[in-house]
Parts: structure tokens; sequence; C-alpha cells
């Protein structure tokens, strides 16, 4: 029982090391392309429980549906979850910032054009799964380190329809829709 809880301090303390290191580098640079074809959304679900909202979000920016990929998270256990979202929680968390869930490497794989951090909370897994995702333009909300997100947008996690509207007056003025 000591043993574990020693392996968890040391994994949090990787963990954080990780995403300093990270944060502080410069970008990576991405492929330049013109408009918003594939979007990424990262949702912490227990402070917002209708995850399925994002896949409306398709319909107000003009996209497929198919072109908006979520990811939810949980602290507690991932069971019984009855969204068509795949979930991750701080038990995936390993060293050095890796993340040992295989709905997490699908979703990290592609390039997106726009990721949205759905989130509030200052919490680790939350932002290592921001920084380990290739996106041109990082919208959230009002989050706690502004060196994550490109764009922030300060609205409640429980207002999506104000959320939405920021979001899409924005893209139209940087000429991403």
């Amino acid at each position: 029982m000591i043993l574990k809880e020693f392996r968890n301090k040391f994994k949090i303390k990787s963990g954080l090391s990780y995403l300093r290191r990270t944060i502080n580098k410069s970008p990576a640079l991405t492929t330049k392309r013109i408009g918003t074809v594939h979007i990424g959304c990262i949702i912490d679900m227990d402070c917002f429980q209708n995850a399925m909202d994002f896949c409306a979000l398709t319909q107000s920016v003009f996209l497929r549906p198919s072109t908006v990929n979520a990811i939810g998270y949980k602290r507690e256990s991932t069971e019984n979850i009855c969204h068509n979202i795949p979930v991750c929680s701080d038990k995936d968390l390993g060293w050095r910032g890796y993340i040992r869930n295989e709905d997490v490497a699908a979703f990290l794989k592609p390039e997106y054009d726009i990721l949205i951090n759905y989130y509030e909370e200052d919490n680790l897994m939350l932002k290592i799964l921001s920084v380990k995702t290739s996106a041109r333009l990082r919208v959230g909300l009002g989050a706690l380190d502004p060196r994550i997100n490109d764009l922030i947008v300060h609205t409640s996690p429980h207002d999506f329809n104000k959320f939405k509207n920021e979001l899409k007056k924005y893209l139209n003025a940087l000429n991403e829709l």
C-alpha cells in the first residue's frame, strides 16, 4: 500500500516535469492549411455531462460529423460510460507523461486544425493530453495556464451554446471557417 502511494507520487512528479519541459519548448511547426477540416476535443466529463454536443458543433461550423474527434476524461473508473466518446482517467498516466490507453493513442495520431480544450480545472492529465496533441490552433476555456491555449474563451463549461457562438465568431474573424 505504501509502495503504491510512493509510486503514484513519483508518476505525478515525472508527469509535471514532462509538462514543464514541453510547455517551455517552442511548439512544433504544423503544415499550414487554410480553413478547418479536422477538430479535436478534450472534454472533462466530470464537469460537462452532455459531451455529445460536440458532435453538433460540426453543424455550426459547416463540417461533416466524421471530422470531429473527441476524448473524455473522468477522475474515477471509466466503466459504465454511456457515451460514444472514448474516456481516459488518472490511472492511465504512466512515467514521464506517457499515457497508457489505446483510445488516447488513436486520438493523438492525427494532426488537428483546431483543438478544443473544454476544461477549466488545473488537472495534470488534461494538460498532458493538450500538450501532446498536434494542432494548429488551440482553443480553451479560462484555463489556469495560458501557455497551453492560443485562444481563450471565458465562459462557463455549462454554457455550451455561448461557447459555440463565441468560437464561431472568432474562427470567422481568423478566416478559419
